[in-house]
């Protein structure tokens, strides 16, 4: 028995898609933190196993909705991936093997609207697939990552990624995730200045665009590296407000 699992929030633009390719799983589980939108109605479609939840973090979510799966396996997709039919027959026979305990499966990242090959996107490995008893989520708020207790293998075929559908989207998750990321650095008791930010947004832009080779994907290649350096440079940026309003108010 496979069990999937999915957490979502306003995500009606991917959430049929990516249900849609995972229909064939015994149960699907979505945690749902506070949408706004269509998402939930979208969700019932596909599972009646829908809970609406606070948003404690990536991690944590996660974890809330591996512990209401049955399965002996679990995938662990995003509501903006989706699962290839080619994908779908590597994972049953994985499962029907036996012999691993997890598996990371290659990602394939689309950036308004063209798949990126390079700039550190491909082959971005995801463990994503393991057995229920044998895993478990990081309690990380963000970039978030499956633990497994025992040996990991890795399948071929690519899960499918729709990151970025268009610049408006890639502003709202470059804002969401760049305060997200400070946030954890915060409570892990780093710190930052301008320079510093100024620093990390020039680094990531050079090593995305021309050592990860983003400049071989055509003119999303360069957009990607500008956005990536941009979430760099405004998560230290909003790491250093953070630090200076706790100066305030010690």
């Amino acid at each position: 028995m496979i069990s999937v699992i999915v957490i979502t929030k306003d995500e009606e633009q991917h959430i049929a898609r990516c249900l849609s390719s995972v229909a064939w799983a015994d149960e699907i589980i979505v945690f749902d933190s506070g949408s706004k939108d269509n998402t939930i109605a979208i969700c019932r479609l596909y599972t009646d196993r829908v809970y609406e939840t606070d948003w404690p973090g990536f991690g944590p979510q996660k974890q809330r909705a591996l512990l209401e799966a049955q399965g002996d396996w679990v995938l662990s997709i995003d509501a903006d991936e989706y699962v290839s039919a080619e994908l779908k027959a590597e994972i049953l026979a994985a499962i029907r093997d036996g012999g691993k305990q997890g598996y990371y499966m290659p990602r394939l990242s689309s950036y308004c609207g063209r798949r990126i090959k390079h700039g550190g996107w491909w082959p971005d490995y995801v463990l994503r697939l393991f057995r229920r008893l044998d895993g478990g989520f990081s309690s990380d708020v963000v970039h978030e990552r499956v633990l497994v207790k025992g040996e990991v293998g890795r399948l071929r075929q690519p899960l499918l990624h729709e990151a970025f559908m268009d610049p408006e989207e890639v502003l709202h998750k470059i804002n969401s995730y760049s305060s997200l990321g400070a946030q954890q650095l915060h409570a892990r008791g780093k710190s930052a200045s301008l320079a510093q930010a100024l620093g990390k947004g020039f680094w990531t832009f050079l090593r995305t665009y021309f050592l990860k080779g983003a400049i071989l994907d055509g003119a999303e290649g360069l957009m990607l590296a500008i956005s990536n350096a941009e979430g760099s440079y405004y998560k230290y940026l909003k790491l250093r407000q953070l630090n200076k309003n706790k100066d305030l108010n010690d």
